[in-house]
């Protein structure tokens, strides 16, 4: 029999019933260790970039399981390497960190953790958007993965992520040499869990999933004075108002309406008494996009009106309106390429059946996952989502999720076990159809 015959035939058996049962039965065997590192994890959250104690539980793990660890990639992430013969470089990315929020969902291993942030707030930490349900599926496919050396070939390259809820992990790896140090992956592949979804469905995006997310901050400056004499200031809390009413036709007038874009101002702060013009206003901005000219165009158009209003209103030339977009905190649209996109959509389909997948319109939340494909385009990448919801809460509020806690709330409590599992496997299912032999 030749080698051909022999790769169709492995290729045949782990699309088979057999197979997939094997697998699944497999996964629930992981599942009691699964669940016990899930709960560890969920009670001891890190906050982003100080990701210390969740590396350093997962690196032994990795490598038992024979994966060449290094620590300390990007400051706090852990790169996991097996090298298993010719073909592919896929990688395979969890995020680790957790967010400033006082968890409220009453588990019983519920965070308990409080830190003062580097801001000088203090506050809780949960794992308020399933990263540790991220953690714990990534080391259930590593385990899947590395029992099953004998039926794929390539590189397989797994990495903790840190600093994803702060847009600085990612960028923060590349810059440490994950592509040069380690190898540059052919494919790059993730999993979020959703609360838009219930517990266990897949839910598959192509084109742009994610948003392009900026931060933007607008210092309005004005002559202050008494507030019975106007006449007298320029007054930055009328002009500041100004500006957040005009921002708003970027997108009801400037945007082509088939093209998605959000300009929201969260803060407007000014002033400290009653009778005193203030002789400045601060506004913080949040604007989302896909496209790239897009979001030129918007954050153009932010300090161009910006300045056009303050002309308006007679401020003089050294008192401009100060727009910073803090690119610290950007975070460019995550990009599901089409061709894997399309492919694992089949994969998955024709693995779990049809009625387990979704597609799940485009969000406007961010995530730095984009930052690996967007360094060379070349690179296959996907992200899809595995729905959190439990079954009996998505049935109670009717499918609705405007009726349930959704991700960053401090009362998200996705079905984990279900999470894990279908991730697991859907996980284990990619990537060894990607270093398939042959």
């Amino acid at each position: 029999m030749t080698r051909s015959v022999l790769a169709l035939l492995a290729a045949s058996l782990l699309a088979s019933p057999a197979s997939a049962a094997a697998l699944n039965e497999a996964i629930r065997a992981d599942m009691p260790q699964l669940m016990a590192l899930y709960r560890d994890l969920h009670a001891n959250p890190e906050l982003s970039m100080q990701e210390v104690r969740t590396p350093a539980k997962l690196a032994p793990e990795m490598r038992k399981l024979g994966f060449q660890v290094t620590e300390k990639v990007g400051k706090t992430g852990l790169v996991a390497v097996m090298r298993n013969g010719p073909g592919p470089v896929l990688m395979l990315r969890a995020d680790m960190d957790a967010l400033p929020v006082a968890e409220q969902t009453g588990l019983p291993f519920a965070s308990k953790v409080r830190v003062t942030t580097t801001q000088g707030v203090e506050t809780g930490v949960m794992h308020a958007c399933g990263h540790d349900t991220h953690v714990t599926a990534w080391l259930g496919t590593a385990r899947r993965l590395a029992a099953a050396k004998d039926q794929w070939s390539g590189t397989l390259m797994m990495i903790l992520q840190p600093g994803e809820e702060t847009s600085e992990g990612a960028k923060a790896m590349l810059e440490d040499g994950l592509f040069t140090r380690f190898a540059k992956p052919s494919h790059v592949i993730a999993f979020h869990d959703a609360a838009v979804l219930p517990a266990g469905t897949i839910g598959i995006t192509p084109g742009y999933a994610l948003a392009n997310v900026d931060s933007v901050d607008i210092t309005v400056k004005g002559v202050g004075g008494h507030g019975a004499l106007p006449a007298t200031t320029k007054d930055p809390i009328v002009l500041a108002s100004r500006i957040v009413t005009t921002l708003q036709t970027l997108v009801s007038r400037e945007n082509d309406p088939l093209n998605p874009a959000v300009v929201t101002v969260g803060s407007f702060h000014a002033g400290a008494k009653h009778n005193i013009i203030s002789d400045e206003a601060k506004l913080q901005l949040t604007v989302r996009s896909y496209k790239p000219e897009v979001r030129k165009a918007l954050l153009d158009g932010i300090a161009r009106i910006a300045r056009g209003e303050a002309i308006a209103a007679g401020i003089p030339e050294d008192r401009m309106p100060v727009v910073t977009v803090l690119e610290k905190q950007s975070t460019p649209a995550t990009f599901n390429t089409e061709q894997i996109t399309n492919h694992v959509r089949e994969l998955f389909t024709a693995h779990f059946g049809a009625e387990r997948l979704a597609s799940p319109p485009p969000a406007m939340v961010g995530e730095d996952f984009s930052r690996f494909y967007l360094t060379d385009k070349s690179i296959h990448s996907l992200l899809f989502w595995v729905g959190g919801t439990p079954k009996a809460k998505w049935e109670a509020a009717g499918g609705d999720p405007l009726k349930l806690p959704s991700l960053h709330s401090p009362f998200w409590a996705p079905d984990a076990e279900a999470v894990i599992s279908t991730a697991t496997e859907a996980m284990t299912v990619a990537a060894l159809d990607v270093l398939k032999k042959g």
